[in-house]
């Protein structure tokens, strides 16, 4: 790739890692390889196994332990969080990932598993081939600010409001 872009989808609405998840499997189908960092979640749900189906061409590694959904996170998840940066720092300077996938680093920063400068100095440390895609709900306007495509996800409708639980396959 000869031009790559910072890429935020954020927004209160549904389809965040989906849209990241599609431009994974996208890039693999082209024959691109990516690092797909997963923070706060488990890495428990459908879109990991589906990913694994595709080893070869995406590495997926999750830095979540979904333990303080409503709670302050402690030392165990910052250390998780913060070791998944440095891994991502990694990856994306070893020249062997055309794109580098940060699932739910703005919600990570939101949630102080680390400072939004340590995410902005990625987003500067980024080589020019690499495709850098952020994702999470609330993503600061620093980061907004430094990305070239940013997309908004806003609820119009949802059947979360009329009491349906999250499906596997669908929403897990």
């Amino acid at each position: 790739m000869v031009n790559g872009y910072v890429q935020i989808y954020t927004g209160q609405g549904k389809g965040k890692t989906t849209a990241a998840i599609g431009l994974a499997v996208r890039a693999a189908g082209a024959g691109l390889k990516v690092f797909f960092a997963q923070f706060i979640k488990t890495g428990n749900s459908s879109e990991v196994a589906a990913l694994k189906r595709f080893s070869d061409l995406i590495t997926f590694k999750h830095y979540g332990r979904g333990n303080f959904i409503f709670d302050r996170p402690d030392r165990g998840d910052i250390a998780a969080a913060n070791k998944g940066l440095d891994e991502v720092r990694i990856a994306m300077s070893s020249g062997l990932y055309s794109v580098i996938i940060m699932d739910e680093a703005n919600c990570a920063v939101r949630c102080g598993l680390f400072d939004v400068d340590r995410l902005l100095k990625i987003i500067d440390e980024k080589p020019a081939n690499v495709e850098l895609v952020i994702t999470g709900r609330d993503a600061h306007p620093a980061v907004i600010e430094k990305a070239h495509l940013v997309t908004e996800m806003n609820p119009v409708k949802h059947y979360y409001s009329d009491g349906v639980k999250a499906r596997r396959g669908i929403e897990l």
